[in-house]
């Protein structure tokens, strides 16, 4: 069977279940619907109802359904620190701890604690911030503390790199320009480029040739696209099946695009790879990041 680590997973309620996130029409300007953070319910059908994507599923199954179609290891989405944790005191083993520290909740050194106690204290393997939540992008000097931490604690960073939809902001902060800094500033830090650098591939792609340890996940988007002519994905196909196979690993975001497990893996199954590369994208490069035996 093939071996998964899901860079991007939405998990069922059941842990914390009292933190149900907010739905996107609660960020609308009043009288502007498909303004700020609502916009991508305007966008993307997969979010107008409601924009909770959790599976429909008891978190036990969920867990089952997992194993059985090969996924090992999962990054849960959209969960707050505190419920992550708890997912993973439930199940050890079977996910990543992306400690997502927004600085403008967490400020200065503040930030630095938290993450330190996330990493120590509850297991946390990463670090994650957002350019789309923080309105900040990733080369702002206010996140080099965190990213200083991370290299002292020997954790990757996972960093927002796309193009946002949220149209009271600009929309290139993610732009994957703001990785090449952070990656010369921090030659030995692990980075991941979370969402592919949408629209920006080739210079996505560039950089991570560039840069021994940038890496890039292809959360958000469905494989199926990745390898059509004219999507504007070639560059990862071409590259990333010979001189970055290395550095790219799979976000399958099930509950984001709103597929089964089993066709998402079916499509990443199908892209014209290598099968050794199709098991680096799937399951080595992730495991070799985040130091999985």
């Amino acid at each position: 069977m093939v071996r998964i680590i899901d860079m991007e997973c939405s998990v069922p309620y059941g842990v914390n279940a009292e933190s149900k996130p907010e739905t996107p029409g609660k960020a609308a300007v009043e009288g502007q619907p498909g303004y700020g953070m609502a916009n991508y319910g305007r966008i993307f059908r997969a979010r107008r109802e409601g924009g909770d994507h959790r599976p429909a599923e008891d978190l036990d199954a969920y867990m089952k359904h997992l194993a059985t179609v090969g996924i090992v290891r999962s990054v849960p989405f959209g969960l707050p620190n505190s419920e992550t944790a708890a997912l993973m005191k439930r199940f050890p083993g079977r996910f990543i701890g992306l400690a997502r520290i927004s600085i403008n909740e967490h400020h200065g050194m503040a930030g630095v604690r938290e993450l330190e106690r996330l990493v120590r204290d509850e297991g946390f393997g990463a670090l994650g911030v957002s350019a789309l939540v923080d309105c900040l992008p990733a080369s702002d000097r206010r996140y080099y503390p965190l990213y200083t931490k991370a290299a002292e604690l020997g954790i990757p960073v996972r960093i927002y790199s796309s193009m946002n939809y949220a149209n009271d902001r600009p929309y290139d902060l993610g732009h994957p320009r703001h990785l090449d800094q952070v990656a010369m500033d921090f030659p030995e830090l692990p980075i991941i480029g979370g969402l592919g650098g949408w629209p920006w591939v080739n210079e996505m792609v560039a950089l991570v040739r560039r840069h021994p340890n940038l890496h890039v996940d292809t959360s958000a988007h469905r494989a199926r696209y990745l390898g059509q002519p004219g999507s504007g994905w070639e560059m990862l196909i071409q590259f990333g099946n010979t001189l970055i196979q290395d550095k790219v690993m799979v976000g399958l975001s099930a509950g984001l695009v709103g597929q089964p497990y089993e066709t998402l893996i079916q499509e990443y199954l199908a892209l014209p790879l290598k099968d050794t590369v199709k098991e680096k994208w799937l399951y080595g490069n992730a495991a070799r990041v985040f130091g999985i035996a």
